[in-house]
């Protein structure tokens, strides 16, 4: 397998868009959800997006082909949700292992014959670490700002075993995505590193994206970009970057405030502009793609594709878009 590290030395790379946005498109009803296998469960799963890499894995496999067909170089495994405690809303639990495995295979699956049709353009798949439906550090109830809903070990365990079946299912990277909590972060982390140290086996190069969630430049626990970055490069990333709640625009000076200040490679997947009323996406790929070349000319970016509402056109317009231009060069340190 290619060495990632080298491959960012010579091009900007390309990741995938919106998984959520794509398998809108199928109009999926509880029944294709739930597949031959769950059809009695006792729950509805309508919305368990990630249960369809084990019920509608062509579907899953198809959307991954749709990005690599668009230009991506890395694509994330369906695996936003596949923690027992993010499951724990469909009373899914005990699918969470297997989650990963089926998710990372169908990632595999596509990025694999992908490479083999063009070695020269080699497609990682990145294992998709989500943040999370409970936090570490904010309360979910006003009246008791102490409380917690789940502890730091419970977590940890949560997403050491997400791990296990990513690198089990055969992911080249791990991705800490959409972080609005870093002690969220900062156990999963702990979770990765805990689960290569127990197993003695090679660490995966680790990707860190954050989310800005307003124009304070904050996260959602409070911390500035700064911040954020001091917290987590600890972990010796191979990046780290923002995703989501923010579209490209808007996104743009905490782009150029991390390229400045971090001594990794740098990754940016923003939304296809703001919702609207409807919760919808409106920016064109164009419009992404327009403002997106407009980092990599200024030298901001290492990786960058798209989050929600984004779907192929958005990713083979920013592809074409950023082609031209050489990635963002690492600082050199003293270390």
């Amino acid at each position: 397998m290619a060495d990632i590290k080298e491959v960012l030395k010579q091009r900007i790379l390309i990741i995938d868009g919106a998984m959520g946005t794509m398998i809108q498109r199928y109009k999926l009803e509880e029944e294709d959800y739930r597949g031959d296998r769950f059809k009695s469960w006792h729950k509805d799963v309508k919305g368990n997006n990630d249960l369809l890499s084990i019920t509608q894995p062509e579907i899953i496999i198809a959307i991954h082909k749709q990005y690599l067909e668009a230009g991506a170089d890395i694509i994330e495994t369906n695996t936003f949700s596949s923690t027992t405690i993010a499951q724990a809303d469909y009373d899914m639990q005990s699918l969470a292992y297997e989650l990963n495995v089926a998710s990372a295979n169908c990632a595999r699956t596509a990025a694999d014959e992908y490479t083999k049709n063009n070695p020269d353009k080699p497609r990682f798949v990145a294992g998709a670490i989500g943040p999370l439906n409970k936090t570490l550090s904010l309360s979910p109830d006003v009246n008791n700002p102490g409380y917690r809903a789940v502890t730091f070990d419970e977590v940890v365990a949560a997403y050491e075993e997400q791990v296990k079946g990513l690198v089990d299912g055969g992911v080249d990277i791990l991705l800490v995505e959409t972080i609005f909590d870093t002690l969220n972060a900062k156990a999963a982390i702990y979770a990765i590193k805990n689960f290569f140290g127990i197993n003695k086996i090679a660490e995966l190069p680790i990707m860190i994206s954050g989310t800005i969630t307003d124009a304070s430049g904050r996260t959602l626990s409070g911390q500035t970009l700064e911040a954020f970055y001091i917290s987590v490069v600890h972990a010796n990333p191979l990046s780290i970057g923002l995703n989501c709640a923010l579209g490209a625009s808007e996104m743009r000076p905490h782009i150029e405030e991390l390229s400045s200040i971090a001594k990794c490679f740098t990754s940016a997947y923003p939304n296809a502009g703001l919702p609207n009323a409807f919760g919808e996406y409106d920016e064109q790929p164009h419009e992404t793609a327009h403002i997106v070349e407009e980092w990599a000319k200024q030298g901001f970016l290492n990786i960058v594709g798209g989050c929600c509402g984004t779907t192929p056109d958005h990713i083979k317009h920013i592809a074409d878009e950023v082609r031209k231009y050489k990635p963002r060069e690492l600082p050199i340190t003293s270390s």
